[in-house]
């Protein structure tokens, strides 16, 4: 059974960090790339960060790039995003995503983790 499931979220206020990170199981992690999405109240879900099969390849939202940072752990199967300098705009529900190739309906996603930037 694939699972996805994230942990890291919580409160922080504006320029504060949080990591967050998705462990996985039932599927060969190594054999994906791996996302990382965010949803905020009233808007589509938007990907904020991808990562390559072994960790090479990195590619960000033009909104976060040089304060998130994704990085992945093969023997652990387990993926992150370490989040720098945030700001309230950053406030959503963030989800783990691992694409199948067969379309958006079909990938792999985690239950999402609530984060909000307020003071």
């Amino acid at each position: 059974q694939v699972q996805l499931v994230e942990s890291g979220g919580g409160l922080v206020q504006p320029g504060g960090s949080l990591r967050l990170s998705c462990a996985t199981s039932g599927f060969t992690f190594s054999d994906y790339i791996m996302r990382w999405y965010r949803q905020a109240s009233g808007k589509e879900r938007e990907l904020v960060a991808h990562i390559s099969r072994f960790g090479g390849i990195t590619n960000y939202a033009d909104t976060v790039k040089s304060r998130f940072t994704i990085s992945r752990d093969n023997v652990k199967n387990t993926v992150y995003l370490q989040m720098n300098s945030l700001k309230p705009e950053n406030t959503a529900v963030y989800y783990c995503n691992a694409p199948t190739g067969m379309g958006y309906n079909y990938d792999y996603w985690g239950q999402g983790t609530q984060i909000t930037v307020s003071s």
